[in-house]
């Protein structure tokens, strides 16, 4: 596919080989829900699980005895695989998800899927409250796949070796490598989830169980508020979200689990061996802690302001909270979504968007635009005004540290600069569609168009199981552009024009 007149049958099938793979992938995590739904009685789901695992499985045995190939990967085919694997993945979710009967529509059922793999977490499921445990489980589970990556889930399991899966890894939106070898690199994102889904999990359990739940309960809650949390999905077992806790020290664990699944990989591995200073020096954790510490500012000013909150301790479970929430892109909520609208004024729920709209740090589970490009972004306006104040003779060059020490190249702050317009572009997709169904105001809409489109999932109301198709279908297309950061999603465009019209292409 690169440099060549159009793509042929042979690149049709190597896409085809991959994307059976993540099918395969799918089926297989439906197979937990569905033995739970099985041990649990709860027999349409079961029956869901069968019939969406089943398609999935099929569709994966089709593939892999009729486009079976060892042909290697190339940068453009990489793209592609990973932006149809991001709609077929959804697609093959939802299936399970219709068939429960829980949402209006197909469109709904797919706008659920793409939610729980984009990790955006807002919901159109109805009768949340009452819906069976499986269930549950299944939107709980894609939304960890997701975080993690369902690339690196499915193929680090299934590819033959990291020298393939290497241009699968940095086209899902992974800008770092951790360790030198990819499959080892997945193999370190999964022990680092599941010591945290050990350790977090018991803690949620014995906090939970303080304040009255069954240890049954308790680890069916538990284990799902760490699997939203760490993802930063923000999926929730009950509609209420977080408000169903009553309990600080729950929510004091999920900030701290919402903490854990923004900060990069890389950041971890440095963590895991004991080297905080390269966390600290790290330009995405300068750039986060000074962003959120002006927009919680902000954002206290303006709650106290509108005389929302006027004691510290309601300032830090709702403010805290939901800024901690926000910038993570995990979205669980701990007031109700009008109270944003109608009880915060404007300068706090704008502070949210702005958290929102910035999001956490690239290679992790968190969405947004990612501090790294805002830190880049701000590193290149200072390099400009130092070039401009300085004579012409004087060699101006600007440094920053992510991982090692590197120099701002023209490049990486043009890609920067880039992906945040493209992003605003998403945003402003968003408003003008929810605007021109004439129900909502500009409030509203930039809100949930940011929300949405940053894979954040802190909402307003505007989502919610009524919502019109085709703002619907819209929400889907910025939560794909949002999760892919629009690079293999152009690719996919560009790969699809050349198979239409057979024009040369690089």
């Amino acid at each position: 596919m690169t440099a060549i007149l159009r793509p042929d049958a042979d690149d049709i099938k190597l896409i085809g080989y991959y994307l059976g793979k993540v099918l395969l992938g799918l089926g297989l995590l439906q197979l937990v829900p569905l033995a739970t739904a099985l041990a649990l009685g709860e027999w349409n789901s079961a029956s869901a699980f069968a019939i969406g695992a089943a398609i999935a499985i099929l569709a994966w045995a089709l593939s892999d005895g009729l486009l079976a190939t060892r042909r290697p990967l190339s940068w453009a085919h990489g793209m592609v695989i990973v932006a149809l694997a991001w709609l077929l993945g959804p697609i093959a979710a939802a299936i399970p998800m219709y068939l429960s009967g829980r949402f209006t529509d197909p469109v709904h059922a797919l706008f659920e899927s793409m939610s729980a793999l984009t990790t955006t977490g807002m919901s159109v499921i109805h009768d949340l409250d009452h819906a069976p445990v499986s269930e549950v489980l299944f939107r709980h589970l894609l939304q960890i796949a997701g975080g993690l990556g369902i690339i690196i889930v499915v193929l680090s399991v299934f590819a033959a070796g990291g020298a393939r899966i290497t241009t699968l890894y940095v086209s899902e939106a992974r800008d770092e490598r951790v360790l030198p070898n990819i499959i080892r690199t997945a193999r370190f994102i999964f022990q680092v989830a599941s010591t945290l889904f050990v350790a977090g999990t018991t803690a949620l359990v014995i906090a939970l169980m303080a304040t009255g739940f069954t240890f049954p309960r308790a680890v069916y809650h538990g284990a799902n508020l760490f699997f939203a949390s760490f993802a930063t999905g923000g999926f929730s077992v009950m509609q209420s979200s977080m408000i169903y806790y009553h309990s600080a020290t729950v929510e004091l664990l999920v900030g701290l689990i919402m903490i854990a699944g923004t900060l990069s990989f890389g950041l971890h591995l440095a963590l895991w061996r004991g080297d905080p200073r390269d966390v600290l020096r790290h330009l995405e954790t300068r750039t986060l802690t000074v962003t959120t510490s002006l927009l919680f500012a902000l954002l206290c000013v303006g709650l106290v302001r509108a005389g929302s909150y006027d004691t510290v301790e309601a300032l830090l479970r709702k403010g805290l909270f939901t800024m901690v929430s926000a910038a993570s892109s995990t979205g669980h909520q701990v007031n109700v979504g009008d109270t944003y609208l109608y009880d915060w004024g404007l300068l706090a729920p704008a502070a949210i968007v702005g958290a929102m709209a910035i999001g956490g740090m690239a290679s992790s589970t968190a969405g947004g635009i990612k501090a790294l490009r805002v830190g880049i972004t701000f590193k290149s306006l200072t390099h400009e005004i130092r070039r401009i104040l300085l004579p012409e003779s004087a060699l101006v060059v600007t440094t920053y540290y992510a991982g090692k020490r590197r120099v701002l190249r023209d490049e990486s702050a043009r890609a920067a600069t880039t992906v945040l317009l493209l992003f605003i572009a998403s945003y402003l997709l968003g408003i003008i569609t929810a605007l021109a169904y004439g129900e909502l105001d500009l409030t509203q809409a930039i809100f949930e168009a940011v929300s949405v489109g940053s894979n954040i999932g802190v909402s307003i109301g505007v989502v919610n199981p009524g919502m019109p198709d085709g703002l619907t279908l819209v929400y889907i297309v910025q939560m794909w552009l949002g999760r892919l950061e629009f690079v293999a999603a152009f690719a996919l465009l560009g790969y699809l024009f050349s198979l239409a019209r057979g024009r040369a292409r690089a």
